[in-house]
């Protein structure tokens, strides 16, 4: 509990990933990326509850083993590859607040794909959202300039290139775009009122908490790599 207010952890974790199989549970640094998530949650006094949401029962029984709870299995419809987060977080919600006849008021969503994830990160995440009175939070890291939008290109058919903004043609020098930020997954927290009731995962009010540290996302045997390179060096 923080600031009068239960906070659940989910940590998403289904098994059908494609480009590394079963990357929830590949070993990170020595440590299975669920298991990352579980150390993280030990050093977050203020969880009151946190569940893994997943189909597979070796993530499950991992997971469990890393003190994430493992109380319900997620349903064949929402382990696909294109269900949305609300979908997920929803579920999850309302099948904890059913078995724990409790209600939580705060919502955080750790996926296990970000290895790098610190506790301090996920603190910052959960007080912003208190403190700011948001909606929802999320962790965000600053986009490299050169994948500005304003200096993106496209090529038809025919082979012809065109800015992809238009607005792109008035960009002369660099300091005149304006510094933008992408989702980096290391945390989102949300209100309860948000999930349920707003229906989504930012509401109408988001804020962000800005990483400036390293981030990895794992989708590749690269990504790994990169994380383990990262892992040696702190």
């Amino acid at each position: 509990m923080l600031d009068g207010k239960t906070v659940l952890v989910v940590v998403p974790a289904r098994g059908g990933s494609k480009g590394v199989p079963l990357k929830n549970i590949r070993a990170v640094g020595g440590v299975p990326l669920v298991g990352r998530v579980g150390l993280v949650i030990k050093e977050l006094a203020f969880v009151d509850k946190a569940v893994v949401s997943t189909d597979h029962e070796e993530i499950a029984r991992v997971a469990r083993t890393y003190g994430i709870e493992s109380p319900f299995y997620r349903s064949t419809e929402l382990s696909g590859d294109r269900v949305g987060d609300w979908e997920v977080l929803t579920d999850a919600l309302e099948k904890m607040e059913a078995l724990d006849k409790t209600v939580y008021d705060i919502i955080i969503m750790l996926q296990p794909t970000s290895p790098l994830r610190t506790p301090k990160q996920v603190a910052d995440t959960v007080k912003k959202l208190i403190d700011g009175e948001f909606d929802a939070v999320w962790t965000v890291s600053e986009t490299d300039i050169k994948s500005h939008p304003l200096k993106q290109l496209q090529v038809n058919e025919r082979g012809e290139m065109q800015h992809y903004d238009p607005a792109g043609k008035k960009i002369v020098a660099r300091q005149e775009l304006v510094p933008l930020f992408h989702r980096n997954g290391i945390a989102y927290a949300m209100t309860r009122e948000c999930l349920l009731k707003k229906k989504s995962i930012y509401g109408d009010r988001l804020g962000a908490v800005i990483v400036s540290e390293p981030v990895a996302n794992i989708d590749t045997e690269a990504d790994i790599e990169n994380a383990e390179a990262h892992l040696k060096a702190l």
